[in-house]
C-alpha cells in the first residue's frame, strides 16, 4: 500500500445540512464529541484518516466511519454519463477537546 501524505488523505470537508446537524447534536448531548465529514482518497483507511486529521487540525480523535459512495448516473442532454465516485469519512473527536473551525479565516 502507498504511503499518502496527510494532506494527500483528506481532501476536503463535507458542508452539508446534515454535517451540520451532527456538529450542533454534540452540544446537546454532552457524553458525545463533534463530528465532522471528510472527503477522503479512496485509497486511504480509517487509521490513516485519524492521524491525518490529528496531524492537520492538532484534535484527539474518538473515532472514525467510512462509507464508499457510489457515482450517480446523470444524463447530460442524449448522453447518459456519471458523476465521480467518492469516499468520505465521519470523524467524531473526543469530547471536551479542541474542535475544528472551517469557517474561520
Amino acid at each position: 500500500m502507498s504511503q499518502l501524505s496527510a494532506y494527500e488523505v483528506l481532501r476536503r470537508p463535507r458542508l452539508t445540512e446534515k454535517s451540520t446537524r451532527l456538529r450542533e447534536e454534540a452540544t446537546r448531548w454532552k457524553k458525545r464529541g463533534e463530528t465532522f465529514v471528510f472527503e477522503v482518497d479512496a485509497r486511504a483507511n480509517k487509521i490513516q484518516v485519524r492521524q491525518a486529521v490529528e496531524e492537520i487540525f492538532g484534535v484527539e480523535v474518538a473515532h472514525v466511519r467510512t462509507v464508499n459512495v457510489r457515482g450517480k448516473k446523470r444524463r447530460y442532454g442524449r448522453s447518459l454519463g456519471y458523476r465521480s465516485s467518492f469516499k468520505k469519512a465521519y470523524v467524531t473527536l473526543k469530547p471536551g477537546g479542541k474542535t475544528i473551525d472551517f469557517l474561520e479565516g
